[in-house]
């Protein structure tokens, strides 16, 4: 990663504490949508959070290039961010790759497309989000064309060095440039929702905890209040 488009280490700690929901909720806040439909975890209960390293499929004619050499490119802590065009006809990601990449440290893989050994990237407890699983192989078919540009995932555009943030949730792609600012109003999001289960948990009618702390509008961009 580029040094200005390395976040602190601060930020990215921050965020590894906070829930995408929140997350979600303070960009739509703030007017920025980056919620990746249909994009879910493969292996339950695992979370993702680190810069993205992006990379660019498309399918193979009279080129026919690589399908996974730029892993040794991916920086420890940063995330494969793969734009296959959201195709599930062929396969991506597998059991080497994964195998290399929680070697190397990387953070976790974002796929709009499918992925494969499943199996293995389970027993690794290995961070992936795809649209699916299907096993033909992507060799052949498709092929990297660009590394480190924008890519669309899911529809949403994703830059090198945005914040990927995924749990069983789903996974949301927080802008470089707004990363310090969605951090901040996530928090005090979290913070309300802490008050609202404790007057809950005190007796209190969770339409009246509700009411007392904004709840309704705690998305809501502040000119639109």
């Amino acid at each position: 990663m580029k040094e200005e488009l390395t976040l602190p280490k601060e930020i990215i700690e921050a965020y590894k504490k906070l829930d995408v929901p929140s997350i979600s909720d303070a960009m739509d806040k703030l007017k920025l949508y980056g919620g990746l439909l249909n994009i879910k975890a493969v292996v339950p209960d695992t979370y993702v959070c680190g810069q993205a390293f992006t990379v660019h499929y498309v399918p193979c004619g009279q080129i026919r290039g690589t399908v996974g050499d730029f892993i040794d490119d991916i920086l420890p802590g940063e995330v494969a961010v793969i734009d296959n065009n959201g195709r599930q006809d062929c396969t991506v990601w597998g059991d080497i790759m994964s195998i290399y990449a929680a070697q190397r440290g990387i953070a976790g893989t974002v796929i709009d497309g499918v992925c494969r050994d499943i199996n293995v990237i389970r027993e690794l407890r290995y961070p992936i989000y795809t649209k699916g699983t299907y096993m033909v192989t992507g060799k052949d078919r498709v092929y990297v064309d660009r590394v480190n540009d924008t890519v669309s995932i899911a529809g949403v555009q994703v830059n090198p060095g945005d914040l990927i943030v995924g749990d069983n949730t789903g996974v949301v792609a927080v802008p470089f440039s707004k990363a310090e600012e969605v951090l901040k109003v996530a928090q005090g999001i979290e913070q309300v929702e802490q008050m609202i289960v404790s007057k809950v948990k005190s007796g209190m009618k969770l339409k009246d905890a509700r009411k007392e702390t904004g709840y309704h509008t705690l998305q809501t961009p502040v000119e639109e209040k």
